[in-house]
């Protein structure tokens, strides 16, 4: 069979491959694979049946590569895409398990700083924070949703110098709710923060548990740790996800530490990777 990989559209160009993945979608087609289109937007809006309008029939197993969706969202487009002969590789449980921490936390227990988390609707009031955070050790921790930090705006919406200061760290929740908005991905998520050298981190990507490619983090493209990818390896099997990432770094002391795990569909590729070292590896179904 032949490599077959969903596409987000360009929002301006309905018949085009969203400038982002362009590369990407090139790769897929160097590779003598076939590529189609989805709507992302139409999708966050509800209109599922828009979203894969483009899809043709009985196109068989597909990969997706584009932009983040809601657990909720994948699984309603796995559920259309099936209707039209098309099924995603990676099931939306998967999905679900490696994009969002609760889902691998406990997986890579002692690779990744310890954790606590709560279920929250976008915008809800997170309530009484002192017993989510009594498991965690007396000091700095860092606040997030199930998927993403707003690391950019570190000393308001992300890290708390006392997770103990209760009145501190509520100020800092509430930022972090009030700046993801709709967005809120889950729930609330405290971890215990740990100091990480400055040698960068490093995006690993895994299909069926081995790993195919080390490269850059998005957000550093130019810098490329070696990271002991030996580490994490019996943690990433035991996950049982076909298609992931692990973001790597080395902590102060010398250790390799697990900083997120993503699902490999909608994990960003740094712009300094060819796109074909990762593609070369996502398996064809018999």
């Amino acid at each position: 069979m032949t490599l077959t990989v969903l596409f987000c559209v360009d929002p301006l160009h309905p018949r085009r491959v969203d400038p982002h993945f362009s590369r990407e979608a090139a790769a897929v087609r160097d590779h003598y694979g076939e590529i189609a289109l989805i709507d992302h937007d139409a999708l966050q809006q509800g209109d599922v049946d828009s979203a894969v309008r483009a899809v043709p029939g009985d196109l068989g197993p597909v990969w997706y590569r584009g932009w983040m969706m809601t657990s909720e969202e994948y699984a309603t487009l796995a559920a259309a895409l099936k209707t039209r002969g098309a099924v995603l590789l990676t099931h939306p449980e998967d999905y679900q398990r490696a994009h969002e921490l609760p889902g691998w936390h406990d997986t890579f227990a002692g690779l990744t700083p310890s954790s606590v988390w709560r279920p929250l609707a976008p915008l809800e009031d997170p309530g009484d924070l002192s017993e989510l955070v009594r498991p965690l050790p007396t000091g700095p921790a860092v606040v997030k949703d199930y998927v993403k930090s707003r690391k950019h705006e570190w000393n308001e919406a992300c890290f708390v110098p006392d997770v103990h200061n209760l009145g501190q760290l509520r100020t800092i929740v509430a930022k972090m709710i009030a700046l993801q908005d709709q967005f809120l991905a889950g729930g609330l998520v405290v971890r215990e923060y740990e100091e990480f050298g400055d040698g960068g981190e490093a995006r690993v990507w895994w299909v069926d548990g081995e790993p195919v490619l080390v490269g850059p983090h998005p957000d550093s493209p130019g810098v490329e740790p070696q990271p002991d990818v030996d580490v994490v390896a019996p943690a990433v099997r035991s996950l049982g996800c076909r298609f992931i990432t692990t973001d790597l770094a080395r902590r102060a002391d010398g250790a390799w530490r697990v900083v997120e795990v993503g699902d490999g569909q909608v994990s960003d590729l740094p712009s300094t990777v060819d796109p074909m070292d990762l593609y070369a590896h996502l398996p064809v179904p018999d």
